[in-house]
């Protein structure tokens, strides 16, 4: 395992992560990537420890992921659903939280709809003098850090097997297509891509992608463009990366129709013949096949990375919580 002096206690966003932590948070999951192809695919590191992941809005990917890297490093899960939780009887949120932290949970992983509530709880747990850590698992429209960094970790390894680092994104050119208002992903990758030195280009409608976004690149090493085309995005890509329209999010008519948006921003591979020869194409998931990217696409290894993309997950999740249990200590 990587040597590392990592002293973060909490995950909450890549706004504020430093390149040494995203080396440290890739490298560490390269050494775990390779357990996991491994006969016998668990290591003890977090015996002993409860990691508690407690979503609030629902997931398969993430939830799924969360809970196969807690097990891989030995630790003992506790799953809650709100469905079926105490909160339909009118639990608050940190009663909730102060729950399994009673139950002598370590490691509080949060997925909640509502923007700020990952936060909320750490500030919560701080106050109470406790030693639980907690990870964002997606909060409302705000940010998905282990996301971003599965992506990173996607690029990064496929770039460089053995040695996945930031620095080999320098220079390169990463469009991120799709519904960036309301993607928590693409925030997350913003700070992520931004921190790196690469070229990043985002491309929407202007119904799904506010001027605003544009001041997210001041004073980051790369640089941000934003277009409301997607030609000048996909133009000399390395990497593409579309995203999910999340309708359940959208409260006016921002699109006059699916059929349209795919024509207009739906990656094809005419589209991609606008980039490198060697593009690749990333989606975070769950894809509406067809509207973001064809199916036939999607399918193909020659450029999809989507099913790398859910194996480097458990790797990245697996190495966010060892890094932050091992820091507990």
């Amino acid at each position: 395992m990587p040597t590392t002096d990592w002293t973060r206690h909490h995950v909450l966003s890549l706004a504020d992560f430093t390149s040494a932590e995203y080396d440290t948070v890739l490298q560490t999951a390269a050494s775990f990537r390779e357990v996991l192809s491994r006969r016998t695919k668990k290591v003890p590191t977090l015996q002993g420890q409860v990691v508690a992941n407690l979503f609030f809005e629902p997931s398969t990917r993430t939830r799924s992921s969360f809970e196969l890297a807690a097990k891989r490093l030995s630790a003992d899960t506790l799953n809650f659903a709100s469905a079926s939780s105490s909160m339909t009887k009118g639990e608050t949120i940190l009663d909730t939280a102060k729950t399994y932290l009673a139950m002598g949970t370590d490691i509080m992983v949060i997925r909640h709809k509502e923007a700020g509530v990952p936060s909320a709880i750490a500030q919560e747990m701080d106050r109470l003098g406790v030693r639980v850590s907690v990870l964002n698992a997606g909060d409302g429209q705000h940010e998905h850090p282990s996301q971003g960094l599965l992506d990173l970790f996607t690029i990064c390894t496929l770039l460089d097997p053995d040695y996945p680092r930031l620095e080999l994104l320098k220079d390169k050119k990463i469009a991120v297509v799709g519904d960036i208002l309301h993607s928590r992903v693409a925030r997350s990758n913003i700070w992520s891509i931004s921190a790196s030195g690469a070229e990043l280009h985002l491309a929407a409608p202007p119904t799904l992608l506010p001027k605003l976004f544009a001041d997210f690149g001041k004073d980051r090493p790369g640089k941000l463009f934003v277009h409301w085309q997607l030609e000048p995005a996909l133009k000399d890509a390395d990497f593409v990366m579309t995203l999910r329209l999340q309708k359940e999010r959208m409260t006016a008519h921002l699109l006059p129709s699916l059929r349209e948006y795919h024509q207009m921003f739906g990656i094809t591979r005419s589209k991609l013949q606008l980039c490198k020869p060697n593009v690749k194409v990333l989606h975070p998931g769950p894809v509406n096949r067809g509207v973001e990217i064809s199916s036939d696409l999607m399918d193909d290894p020659e450029f999809s990375l989507i099913q790398t993309q859910v194996t480097s997950g458990v790797a990245v999740r697996m190495a966010l919580l060892y890094l932050i249990g091992t820091s507990r200590a």
